[in-house]
């Protein structure tokens, strides 16, 4: 979709598009972050929880179950005591680890050129 499109679209229906539904998808404060630190290796629960500075339980539950629903993660049981989970992402979030990269690449170009000082 180009920005003509996407200015001459219904803004009210734009996650029907490409885009909105990305959006809809990998959007908000915590699904991008955790897609960062699963793309580095499986990870438990609370390594997760103690990765996302300020996040609390209940919404990642909620941001996890969310992604697995989305076939962004895969979400493991071991049949322990107490129940061993383990969170990897799946091939669909490996063949968005590109976009996610080039993103990032354009977020310091753009940081640099603003004058921006990112963390990393």
């Amino acid at each position: 979709m180009s920005m003509k499109d996407l200015e001459n679209s219904d803004l009210t229906d734009i996650k029907s598009t490409p885009f909105g539904y990305t959006i809809s998808i990998i959007g908000g404060k915590w699904k991008m972050r955790i897609l960062y630190h699963l793309a580095s290796g499986t990870k438990r629960f609370g390594e997760l929880r103690n990765l996302l500075d300020g996040i609390t339980e209940s919404t990642l539950s909620k941001q996890l179950k969310e992604l697995e629903r989305d076939k962004l993660i895969i979400r493991t049981v071991y049949p322990e005591i107490p129940p061993k989970v383990e969170y990897s992402i799946s091939d669909y979030s490996m063949n968005l680890l590109p976009a996610l990269k080039n993103l990032c690449a354009w977020t310091r170009n753009y940081a640099k050129d603003m004058d921006i000082e990112l963390l990393k």
